[in-house]
C-alpha cells in the first residue's frame, strides 16, 4: 500500500512575512507589510494550481466545470492570491470571508472523508449529466416540433419574461409567421425556425418548476449553433441575424450551454452591429420607414443591455461608452403602432410593451459608470466615488420607477414581471457597488453605510428571488447566470452579516433573530437544493450555504471550535447527500433504461477548489462567479 501523501498545508501567512520568517498577523496588509511600506504582499497560491493557472487557454465554465485540472485535495482552501483589480471587487470581498470556513474543512478532512468522497461523487454524477444532455455535434437543424399546445406555452412563457426585459422580436409579426407555419405543410423558413428553436429554450426554463425540457432545450440551441456557424455570413447579415444572435446568447447563458462566453459573445455582437450603423440614430438615415427605425432602436438598446450585464457577470470592461453611440432610446410603443404609418409615440405615462427598456435606460449611464468603476485596472474604488454614483443611480431609478408607477395609474399597468425584474437589476448594481466596503464596514463606522445598503438590497434581491408566486422567481431559479447567481450571493451576503452579529453577541443569552432573517436561514438552503433539482450540476452554491449556515448555528448555540467545525463537517455531508439524490434523479431522466450508471474511480487529483474562479484570475474568460455553480 502506497503512503498517503501529506497535504501541502494552505500558506496563511503573506509573502513578506515568510521570506523574512517574521510572524504574520495574517490582515491585509499585515503589521510589517505597514511598517516595511511594502504594501500588501498577498498569500501565494500552491505550486500546482500556479501551474494549472499557467497553462489555462481561455476554458469556458461550462469547459472548467466538466474537464477539471490537476490539483490537489488541499487546493479546497488553498487562499488564492489576488492581483489587484484582477477579479470583481464583488468577489475579492466575497472570497475572504468565506476562506476561513475552507480552512476549517481542510483541517478537518482527508482524502476518505464522507464529505470529500461526497462531493466528488457528485461531481461525477454532475459530468455524466452534462454529457447525457449534450447531442452530437454539428446537430443540423431538423423540422421536427414539439405539439402546438406545448409550443404555444413556450412561446407564451417566453413573450411573459424576456422579452419583457430585452425587447429581440415584434411580436405581431412573429405571431403571423408562427401561426403561418403551423397552417402550412410545406417546411418552414429556416431562418423562422432558428427563431423558433431558441425562443422554445428559453421559454422552457418557466415552463415548468423543474426545468423539465432542459435536454429538449439544449438540443435545440445546438441546432441553432450548428445552423448559425454555416460559412454564409455576409448574405445574412440583417436584423433577422441580429435576432436570432441575441437569442442564442441568452439561451447559452440561461440554459447553461457550453460555448464562448456571454462577455466574448457580446463583445463580437456590438462589433457587428456597429458595422450595420445601429450605433448611429436612424433619423440619419434616408426615408426610413418607423417600423424599421424602432426596430434598430430596439435591438441597439437590448445589445447595450447585454454588455453592461456580461460585464457585471465577468469582471471585464463593459465594451461601450455613451460617446459610442447617438441611437436614441426605443420610443413608447406598441408592437402594433409602428406597423400603422406616421406613428406618435405615447407620453411616458402610458404604458407599452417597451416601457420597461425604456425605463432601464434612463438608468444606463449610472449603471454603465458602476460598472467601469467596479473594473477600473488603474485608479480602483475610492468610497467617495462609490457614494456618488450611488446617489446618481438612486436618483435616475427613482425617474424610472415613477414612469412606470404613473402608467399604472393610466390604464395598462406592468406586470409583475416587468416591476420585479426592474427593481431587482437595479439592486444588483447597489449591491455590487457596496459590498466590496462590506469588510471594511464591520470594523470601521465610517463605511456603516455600505453595510446598510448591502444588507438592505440582498434583503431585497432574495425576496424577489424567491417569492414562491412569481413567474420571475420561477426563472430566477430555473436558469443559470445574471440573475440566479445575484440571488445566490444576495442569500450569503445576508448570511456573512447574521454570522457577524452572532459573532459579536458577548451575552449568555442565544442571539434573537428576527422574523424576516430567520425566514430567509430557513429558506436558503431549500432554494440551493431546488436549484440543483431543476438541472444545475454544480453543487458548490448549495454546499457553502449549508456550512454556512452550520457555522451560523454552532456560533448561536456558543458550541467550542472542535465542536463547531464537526457541525460544519455534518452539514457539508448532508448536503452532498442531498445533491446526490437530486442528482441521481436527473440521470435516471436522461439515462436510456438498459444502461446502468457507473461513478468513475475517484481521482482525488482534480480540481474541487470553491475558492478558485473561472474567470480573469486564471487567465480564462468566463464568469467569476461560475464557481458557485
Amino acid at each position: 500500500m502506497e503512503p498517503i501523501r501529506r497535504r501541502r498545508r494552505p500558506a496563511v501567512a503573506c509573502t513578506l512575512c515568510r521570506k523574512r520568517k517574521m510572524r504574520c498577523n495574517r490582515e491585509s496588509p499585515c503589521s510589517n507589510c505597514k511598517r516595511s511600506r511594502q504594501g500588501d504582499t498577498n498569500r501565494s497560491l500552491a505550486p500546482d494550481i500556479c501551474g494549472a493557472l499557467n497553462r489555462a487557454s481561455l476554458p469556458t465554465p461550462e469547459d472548467q466545470s466538466s474537464t477539471g485540472r490537476s490539483a490537489t485535495v488541499a487546493s479546497f482552501s488553498s487562499p488564492i492570491s489576488m492581483t489587484p483589480h484582477s477579479d470583481l471587487p464583488e468577489l475579492e470581498a466575497l472570497k475572504s470571508k468565506l476562506r476561513d470556513i475552507m480552512e476549517i474543512i481542510d483541517e478537518h478532512t482527508d482524502e476518505t472523508s464522507d464529505l470529500i468522497t461526497g462531493y466528488q461523487k457528485c461531481k461525477a454524477l454532475g459530468k455524466r449529466i452534462k454529457n447525457l444532455r449534450v447531442p452530437v455535434w454539428p446537430t443540423p437543424l431538423t423540422t421536427h416540433l414539439v405539439s402546438r399546445a406545448i409550443s404555444d406555452s413556450l412561446v407564451e412563457c417566453y413573450f411573459g419574461t424576456i422579452e419583457k426585459l430585452h425587447r429581440v422580436l415584434h411580436s405581431p409579426t412573429f405571431q403571423k409567421n408562427y401561426d403561418a407555419m403551423w397552417a402550412s405543410d410545406s417546411e418552414p423558413h429556416r431562418e423562422f425556425l432558428v427563431q423558433l428553436r431558441l425562443v422554445h429554450a428559453l421559454g422552457a426554463t418557466t415552463y415548468d418548476d423543474n426545468f423539465s425540457l432542459r435536454a429538449s432545450a439544449t438540443q435545440w440551441i445546438y441546432e441553432a449553433q450548428t445552423w448559425i456557424s454555416e460559412p454564409e455570413f455576409k448574405s445574412r447579415l440583417g436584423i433577422q441575424f441580429l435576432q436570432t444572435n441575441i437569442l442564442l446568447l441568452l439561451a447559452r447563458e440561461i440554459v447553461a450551454v457550453s460555448g464562448e462566453t456571454m462577455w466574448i459573445g457580446c463583445g463580437a455582437l456590438l462589433r457587428t452591429a456597429m458595422s450595420m450603423g445601429l450605433h448611429r440614430d436612424p433619423t440619419h438615415l434616408p426615408q426610413t420607414p418607423t417600423f424599421v427605425c424602432e426596430m434598430r432602436r430596439r435591438i441597439w438598446n437590448t445589445i447595450l443591455e447585454l454588455c453592461l450585464q456580461s460585464s457585471m457577470s465577468s469582471g471585464g470592461p463593459p465594451m461601450v461608452s455613451v460617446g459610442d453611440f447617438d441611437t436614441e432610446p426605443p420610443g413608447n410603443f406598441d408592437d402594433d403602432q409602428i406597423l400603422t404609418e406616421n406613428p406618435i409615440s405615447r407620453p411616458d405615462g402610458v404604458f407599452t410593451q417597451t416601457s420597461t427598456a425604456r425605463a432601464l435606460r434612463k438608468t444606463y449611464s449610472s449603471r454603465l459608470n458602476i460598472a467601469k468603476l467596479l473594473n477600473d485596472l488603474r485608479h480602483g474604488d475610492s468610497y467617495q466615488e462609490t457614494l456618488r454614483l450611488d446617489a446618481e443611480l438612486k436618483a435616475s431609478y427613482k425617474e424610472a420607477i415613477q414612469t412606470l408607477q404613473s402608467s399604472n395609474r393610466n390604464g395598462s399597468s406592468p406586470s409583475e414581471v416587468d416591476l420585479s425584474a426592474m427593481d431587482f437589476i437595479m439592486r444588483r448594481y447597489l449591491s455590487a457597488l457596496h459590498f466590496p466596503f462590506f469588510g471594511l464596514s464591520l470594523k470601521e463606522p465610517s463605511y456603516a453605510f455600505s453595510r446598510k445598503m448591502t444588507t438592505e438590497t440582498a434583503f431585497r434581491m432574495w425576496s424577489i428571488g424567491r417569492n414562491n408566486s412569481s413567474a420571475f422567481a420561477r426563472f430566477v431559479t430555473c436558469s443559470t447566470g445574471f440573475f440566479r447567481t445575484a440571488t445566490w450571493l444576495a442569500s450569503v451576503m445576508l448570511l456573512l452579516d447574521l454570522r457577524n452579529q452572532v459573532q459579536e453577541d458577548d451575552t449568555l443569552s442565544p442571539t434573537p433573530l428576527q422574523p424576516d432573517i430567520f425566514n430567509m436561514m430557513q429558506d436558503a438552503k431549500p432554494w440551493t437544493l431546488k436549484c440543483v433539482e431543476a438541472g444545475e450540476t454544480n453543487i458548490k452554491g448549495h454546499l457553502i450555504t449549508c456550512l454556512l449556515l452550520a457555522q451560523i448555528k454552532g456560533t448561536m448555540n456558543r458550541l467550542s471550535k472542535e465542536e463547531m467545525a464537526q457541525g460544519m463537517i455534518r452539514g457539508g455531508e448532508e448536503a452532498t447527500r442531498e445533491a446526490f439524490v437530486a442528482l441521481e434523479a436527473s440521470v435516471v431522466q436522461l439515462e436510456p433504461d438498459d444502461v446502468e450508471f457507473q461513478a468513475p474511480p475517484l481521482d482525488f487529483g482534480e480540481d474541487w477548489d470553491l475558492m478558485l474562479t473561472d474567470g480573469f484570475l486564471n487567465g480564462g474568460a468566463g464568469d467569476p462567479m461560475s464557481w458557485i455553480f
